[in-house]
């Protein structure tokens, strides 16, 4: 075990500092903001309250990176190696980063597992990614050697959120810190605790001072300063779609480009052929897994009305054994995040019950889950009407929606019934079938007999619609996080 390892495992977690130029530090104000655990509804730790200043310290210090020697001369090769180490070091440090990250959100232990362990693949696949990029030579007059090559933005801004901070977290920094850029993160202050630690652990890693950069604050604030600085010459978002909006006017400002990974109302597919006893448990799953807070999560369940009976008798049954409760606990699901969360979640299913849509089954909480927590149950709703706010609006929680439906045309137009299309799930034995509808769903990616392959860190991930644009993930993320150049040389 490092030093740093073991000062790691034994730090109390109350007190949490940025990283800027490679130094821990506070806001310049003094200010900091109080960390709520989901679980139990109480403060447990303070993070700095950033404001513009310190966001232009940071740029600053990313812009200053960009070109130092340390970091401008260094191979693709030798990039690739500091993020291989960076997996290492995460890797050492697994168990710890995976308590903070469960504690942090509210999700079960085994998901802040399987969150670091995604961490670790993205920091390994970029790592190894690195050295892999290359340009073309384009065939013009004989006289002339055309060529491209692929080049760093610069400095890219990075705006995390609250649900997957160190996966995404990792998703970004890996792709554009392999190209060569440099990076100011500014993480959720709902929960971050897991991505500060790491980005000391990447100073550990090799990284120059300046390369990674993290500011806590809030949104509206220290987010709001990211987004609008000069300096910065990318911008890539994971959140809300009304705040995408808000991104993308301020990098539109600049003359930058963005990323934006948005809000998804992703439908699942069950045609009459499907196997149920497959596709119900992942199903379940992808509703269930972070509380339902996942743009990805498979929120609208279009069946087919001959399976119908059969999925809601096995939907009820299996829903209502789901028991909520404390991450420690690792039941099948943890607290949302916040009050307001929580709110907005029992406000869709009031509505719901309100307009008379069937309650088909819900599970429980468990008996000792603290009650200034912010738990809930599971809930699967249905018939739900296709123009129903539960079947058009993000409700991000654990709130299943089936719609029942009798043509393939018709679950086509069900699917395509939204402004969102980020991801869609196929179940069906036709393969001829699976590859019709597949092409006809508006979405950034479709599954056939599966539902998001274990998070894909290889597979091109991004919206259609209101769900964003550009894409994140695989290699299709280097050229995202890279410039392409034209070079024309005349040897006449």
């Amino acid at each position: 075990m490092t030093e740093f390892s073991a000062k790691l495992n034994s730090q109390a977690l109350n007190k949490y500092t940025c990283l800027i130029n490679g130094l821990k530090c506070d806001a310049s104000s003094g200010e900091t903001i109080e960390l709520i655990c989901p679980g139990t509804g109480l403060p447990y730790a303070t993070i700095p309250r950033c404001s513009a200043s310190d966001v232009g310290k940071a740029v600053s210090s990313a812009r200053t990176a960009l070109v130092s020697k340390e970091w401008a001369t260094l191979s693709a090769g030798q990039r690739g190696e500091r993020l291989l180490r960076l997996a290492e070091l995460i890797s050492q440090n697994r168990d710890h980063l995976a308590e903070l990250e469960a504690r942090d959100t509210g999700k079960p232990l085994s998901q802040g597992y399987d969150d670091i362990d995604a961490a670790i693949q993205y920091f390994r696949f970029y790592g190894g990614a690195a050295d892999k990029v290359t340009g073309e030579t384009l065939p013009v007059a004989v006289d002339y050697l055309a060529m491209t090559v692929r080049e760093p933005h610069g400095v890219v801004a990075s705006i995390v959120p609250w649900n997957y901070p160190m996966q995404i977290f990792a998703r970004v920094a890996g792709a554009a810190l392999a190209m060569g850029n440099t990076l100011v993160v500014k993480p959720s202050e709902e929960a971050c605790v897991s991505v500060i630690e790491t980005a000391s652990l990447a100073v550990e890693a090799g990284f120059p001072a300046g390369t990674l950069n993290i500011l806590t604050g809030l949104g509206e604030e220290a987010g709001a300063a990211l987004s609008h600085n000069p300096e910065v010459d990318f911008i890539t978002f994971t959140g809300s779609p009304d705040v995408g909006v808000m991104i993308q006017s301020a990098a539109a400002r600049n003359h930058i480009g963005c990323t934006l990974e948005l809000g998804g109302k992703s439908p699942q597919i069950v045609f009459e052929d499907a196997d149920l006893s497959k596709a119900l448990p992942v199903i379940q799953d992808c509703i269930l897994k972070n509380g339902g807070q996942t743009c990805s999560a498979g929120s609208r369940v279009l069946v087919h009305q001959s399976r119908w009976e059969e999925t809601v008798d096995t939907l009820r049954s299996s829903f209502r054994r789901t028991v909520s409760g404390q991450y420690k606990d690792n039941l099948d699901m943890g607290p949302l995040i916040n009050a307001s969360q929580l709110r907005r979640v029992n406000a869709f299913c009031e509505q719901a019950e309100t307009d008379g849509i069937p309650l088909i089954g819900e599970g429980t909480i468990a008996p000792d889950a603290p009650t200034e927590g912010y738990y809930t149950t599971a809930k699967v709703y249905g018939p739900v009407p296709v123009d129903h706010s539960l079947a058009l609006d993000e409700v991000f929680g654990p709130v299943l929606s089936l719609i029942p439906f009798r043509t393939e045309d018709e679950a086509v137009r069900i699917a395509n019934g939204t402004p969102y299309g980020l991801v869609a799930g196929l179940w069906t034995k036709d393969i001829a079938r699976a590859t019709r509808v597949a092409k006809a769903i508006r979405s950034g990616q479709v599954f056939v007999n599966t539902y998001g392959a274990g998070g894909g860190v290889e597979l091109p991930f991004g919206g259609v619609g209101k769900s964003g644009h550009g894409r994140e993930k695989g290699f299709e993320a280097l050229k995202e996080f890279s410039v392409l150049k034209t070079i024309v040389v005349s040897h006449a």
